[in-house]
């Protein structure tokens, strides 16, 4: 039983969203477009956003797939993609001396960002790069916005697949799930020292 996992299917975690297979199942930490929300909701907040830098970790098959979705919505919303990959945390100030030349940041998901929140929030306020995240964590860590997935809802929502496997059901047989509630997250001290008045449409959590 797994939980808050990135495109599980992408990944070969499983066969399929309906029909997962094996012995496994469990709840999807996204969904289709949800990356490209973020480049979305980072426009609405800079309108003269021209260039994005995009830090994402090249060995992760996930991230691969969310930068697929990125360029997609970059291409839609006519603004320019700064690809930053890394290989670990090691890379990050190279990362963000590279995006200098943006005008403002996304994170892709990725398990080594939630662990290094405080770090990526400091470089970027010390960037002066506004900068967006799936995780709440990012922006209670002092970065700026984050939109995704209610991840507490997430793991009450798993109890009942948990409870009808104990029950007899056979994992492979049981849909993995996927979001339905998400929520977006702005640091007002944040916007203020990079000099940024938030919109107040971007306090909106809105789901495509």
């Amino acid at each position: 039983m797994f939980v808050a996992v990135h495109l599980p299917v992408e990944i070969g975690l499983v066969s399929s969203l309906a029909r997962p297979g094996g012995n496994v199942t469990g709840l999807a930490l996204s969904v289709k477009d949800l990356v490209a929300k973020r480049l979305e909701l980072l426009r609405d907040l800079l309108p003269k956003l021209r260039r994005a830098g995009v830090l994402y970790r090249a060995a992760n098959r996930g991230s691969q797939s969310q930068l697929k979705e990125v360029q997609t919505a970059a291409r839609v919303l006519g603004v320019h993609l700064h690809e930053l990959p890394i290989a670990g945390p090691n890379e990050f100030e190279a990362a963000f001396k590279a995006a200098l030349a943006a005008d403002g940041l996304l994170q892709v998901d990725d398990p080594l960002f939630v662990s290094h929140r405080v770090r990526l929030a400091e470089l970027a306020v010390r960037s002066r790069l506004p900068a967006v995240s799936g995780f709440r964590e990012f922006v209670e860590s002092g970065g700026l916005m984050s939109y995704g997935p209610d991840i507490p809802d997430l793991f009450t929502r798993a109890a009942g697949s948990i409870g009808k496997i104990l029950k007899g059901a056979n994992p492979g047989d049981l849909p993995v799930e996927q979001p339905t509630k998400f929520e977006l997250v702005l640091n007002a001290r944040t916007a203020k020292a990079l000099g940024l008045t938030i919109p107040r449409r971007c306090w909106r959590g809105r789901i495509r």
